[in-house]
């Protein structure tokens, strides 16, 4: 099945009544628990990796084609179907460097902008993407931050705007704020369903959330009725990366052999304690998204 396009999948879910998580990876490791738990549950998969929280220097420096290399290898030699997603890229350059090294889903950081600028910015990833046939999601309002409550107000998604937008870029795929969180550690974000379904009766795309960690399980189900084919999924990821990681380092024993402990890929990898909990909750979230068993799906 390997590489398909990301279009593809969302459109499959919106018609089949189930979303599709994208499961933020940073390193080969969490690219590896995502893919796995795809295929044992034969759920579609959206890999990739963001640009919002990594090193601007470092992506610029060839952090992108260095995790598109490793996302287009596990994508490529998938047993599901599998799109490669570069999520918030931080500027133009940084999309086509995604789409020259192989991500065939793009998503520029743009929610900063005004709307004009917004649409032109947006446009102009379209255009460059379509000519190569691949998907673009882009994101219109602005989520609060719990990382950072300095940074600038929330601001809903306007059901007007929505599809103005959406008119105007030619866009697959449509981010909204509709009172998810980014980056939220400590309880639930408070969703506005009315203002989905608003937006949805206004535009013919699949509709994305961001801030999935913080996403309410009890408003998942009405998400996907009002629209909603994709989650987003980072911080709570991060978070059991990093318990497990500290669970295998508090057991290991006074004299270490390294090579047993670091990279070896054997249980004993403490690098592979992180993942093991990273993939355990990929698969709880796939079983919750209702994509479990959907692989074959083709309607």
């Amino acid at each position: 099945m390997s590489l398909v396009g990301m279009d593809q999948i969302l459109q499959r879910a919106l018609r089949g009544g189930y979303a599709v998580g994208y499961f933020e990876a940073w390193d080969q490791y969490s690219l590896e628990a995502a893919i796995e738990a795809a295929e044992e549950l034969e759920a579609p998969a959206i890999l990739g990796f963001g640009g919002a929280v990594a090193d601007v220097a470092w992506l610029d420096g060839g952090g992108v084609e260095s995790m598109t290399a490793l996302g287009r290898c596990l994508a490529e030699r998938s047993r599901v179907p599998t799109a490669l997603l570069f999520n918030e890229a931080q500027s133009y350059p940084q999309i086509l460097r995604g789409l020259r090294g192989g991500c065939n889903a793009v998503m520029l950081d743009s929610s900063e902008l005004s709307l004009e600028e917004n649409i032109a910015a947006t446009r102009r990833v379209v255009e460059a993407a379509h000519a190569l046939g691949a998907t673009v999601e882009a994101e219109l309002g602005h989520l609060a931050d719990a990382s950072d409550p300095d940074k600038a107000a929330p601001r809903p998604t306007d059901p007007d705007e929505a599809a103005r937008f959406v008119a105007a870029t030619g866009v697959d795929a449509l981010a909204v704020s509709v009172g998810n969180v980014h980056i939220l550690t400590e309880g639930e974000a408070q969703i506005d369903l009315d203002r989905l379904a608003a937006i949805y009766q206004r535009v013919q795309v699949p509709l994305v959330i961001h801030g999935g960690t913080g996403f309410p399980a009890a408003a998942i189900r009405p998400a996907i009725e009002r629209g909603v084919c994709k989650f987003n999924v980072g911080t709570r990821l991060k978070q059991l990366y990093l318990e497990g990681i500290a669970s295998a380092l508090d057991a290991l024993p006074p004299s270490p052999n390294v090579h047993d402990y670091v990279g070896s890929r054997s249980e004993r990898d403490v690098f592979g304690w992180g993942k093991a909990m990273v993939k355990a909750e990929i698969k709880r979230l796939i079983r919750l998204y209702g994509s479990a068993g959907k692989a074959g799906a083709s309607s």
